[in-house]
């Protein structure tokens, strides 16, 4: 009788990867694509929370004390938070399925196009790629890691779809591939015209939302000014915590937004970044993507951090040349209100992010007199 494991995937992102993928699959098996950068002692840690009941590595397979998945599960994902142990996410092959056809839908993909996988499996950006493409029968080729030259490569063999970062979009040619998908970060202002700015998280199997239109079955609902999402690509459960679901199914993300009025979702950023300054809001979001636009600078990130009189203050954390304090709150105060102005420049070698592009701004006041 077959034990459902979880295959812990501790390899690099390549064909040995996605074989491994099939045939757990084929043997009625669940994966859990390990992040094989951490450090030991990161490792550990997911490990104990995840517990696999296999590891598989290049160098052969290691059965291990751990908890078996049910039937019907696909995958086990941590989620990339910067703090705290991370939350096993388990998607079954009814929501993987449910995902990449409905992806595969709105992007109009024919037998002519291809896959090429490059973002990290360990997160669910980079291995939703490699189950659309096992689910459909999509030709899918991978990379170990993001690089221009494997990314040109990948076009001229015939990969027409990619999931890329916003960091990554600044060093190609886009118009080598027919769509790119953008995860993690908000998307540039001047993004090219093949770009797709999705919306979703490890919990929602990837991207929901494309260009702010909900993929077909996804509802969406704001309660409170934070958005629920209700769908077939949503996860089973957490391996390792309570279930985060309504009794109709709703799935409270954490993130604040709003309909724009077009009809489009407006993601304005996580609740727990909103910062409040004299009793006025302001989104981090907001504001770097008006500073990124000023000269010298390379990157920035924006956090409030804790202040006497106004309760929070607005700190801007910037990458490259840092035009004057002075200079960058007259350049916000052409785009923004007053209150959305920063108090406070840092000037740091880089922004500290997840693998996905994501900004880690609880790790930003650490940077401050560096």
């Amino acid at each position: 009788m077959h034990v459902n494991d979880l295959v812990c995937l501790d390899m690099p992102l390549g064909q040995a990867f996605v074989d491994r993928v099939r045939r757990a699959w084929d043997e009625g098996d669940a994966v859990f694509p390990l992040d094989h950068r951490l450090p030991r002692s990161a490792s550990d840690a997911v490990l104990r929370a995840v517990r696999p009941t296999v590891i598989a590595g290049t160098n052969g397979e290691t059965r291990v004390e751990g908890d078996r998945v049910e039937t019907g599960d696909a995958a086990v994902v941590a989620t990339s938070g910067s703090t705290g142990t991370p939350k096993a996410v388990v998607l079954t092959h009814t929501a993987v399925r449910a995902s990449a056809e409905a992806v595969h839908e709105r992007l109009a993909v024919t037998a002519g196009d291809g896959w090429f996988a490059c973002l990290p499996p360990a997160h669910v950006g980079g291995l939703s790629v490699v189950m659309r493409s096992l689910v459909t029968g999509t030709p899918l080729r991978t990379a170990a890691a993001f690089n221009v030259d494997d990314y040109v490569a990948a076009a001229r063999e015939g990969s027409t779809l990619v999931s890329l970062v916003t960091t990554a979009l600044r060093r190609v040619d886009p118009s080598l591939f027919r769509s790119i998908v953008l995860g993690g970060s908000r998307p540039p202002a001047d993004r090219p015209s093949n770009c797709v700015a999705t919306y979703g998280m490890t919990e929602t199997g990837s991207g929901v939302v494309y260009d702010g239109v909900p993929l077909r079955g996804v509802e969406i609902d704001i309660r409170s000014g934070i958005i629920h999402i209700r769908s077939a690509m949503n996860m089973r459960a957490y391996r390792n915590s309570p279930s985060p679901f309504d009794a109709g199914g709703w799935l409270r993300t954490g993130d604040i937004g709003n309909w724009n009025e077009d009809g489009t979702l407006n993601v304005q950023g996580r609740e727990g970044d909103l910062i409040i300054t004299g009793g006025e809001n302001v989104w981090p979001e907001m504001v770097e993507s008006v500073i990124a636009r000023m000269e010298g600078v390379r990157d920035c990130c924006v956090a409030g951090l804790p202040d006497p009189e106004w309760g929070q203050s607005v700190h801007v954390f910037i990458v490259g040349d840092a035009p004057p304090l002075e200079a960058v709150r007259d350049f916000v105060k052409q785009s923004l209100p007053a209150h959305c102005a920063p108090k406070h420049v840092h000037v740091v070698g880089e922004i500290p992010r997840t693998a996905l592009g994501k900004p880690r701004r609880g790790d930003l006041p650490a940077l401050i007199g560096r």
